[in-house]
């Protein structure tokens, strides 16, 4: 059995409010029972704080606490002081992920949006429905004059052939057509 909320609180130093506030952000896990291991707890204290909090807590909260072992014990007094120095390796809390972890994929995701946002402005990016639509534009465009092309060329062909100047027209429109289709049967990826 451990100490409850506010045992806690007075044992770290804080208010009975940023304890359940921890518990509820999943910075520290309380036991099945509702109260909560003092040790266990530091621990992920520790872990799931960030530093610019840590060392204001630090300093002005667990001062106290060393000075106290300190009377007790000036052996025991001196390990939590290089305990501290290291930089405790962030755990995950049974509530998923930790608040430095969070705070880590923010940071992440805000670098890639303002990247993306910079290449933007660079004119580095296009709009994507901008481009499908000027590729559109364009293949109609071409389209057309393919469409075009044997009613312009048909008569030319003919006398340059002998040959009649509507069956070569009718001829080429349905080669020109057949070849449009073949090409409108692919599917171009766009991804």
């Amino acid at each position: 059995m451990g100490l409850s909320i506010r045992a806690y609180a007075r044992h770290r130093g804080v208010s009975h409010v940023a304890v359940k506030k921890a518990i509820d952000t999943g910075r520290i896990t309380p036991l099945p029972d509702g109260t909560i291991d003092p040790v266990g707890a530091d621990a992920q204290w520790a872990a799931n704080t960030t530093p610019t909090r840590r060392s204001v807590i630090g300093e002005a909260k667990e001062a106290p606490q060393v000075s106290a072992a300190a009377r007790e014990n000036p052996q025991t007094a001196a390990r939590p002081a290089r305990e501290a120095a290291e930089p405790p390796t962030p755990a995950l809390s049974s509530g998923g992920t930790s608040l430095l972890q969070a705070r880590t994929v923010n940071e992440v995701v805000k670098a890639q949006t303002n990247k993306v946002r910079l290449a933007r402005l660079k004119g580095e990016l296009v709009d994507r429905s901008q481009a499908v639509a000027h590729v559109f534009k364009l293949a109609r465009a071409e389209r057309d004059a393919w469409l075009n092309w044997p009613a312009r060329i048909s008569s030319q062909m003919a006398a340059g052939l002998g040959v009649d100047p509507h069956f070569l027209h009718v001829a080429l429109d349905a080669a020109v057509r057949q070849q449009l289709q073949d090409l409108g049967d692919l599917q171009p990826k766009v991804d």
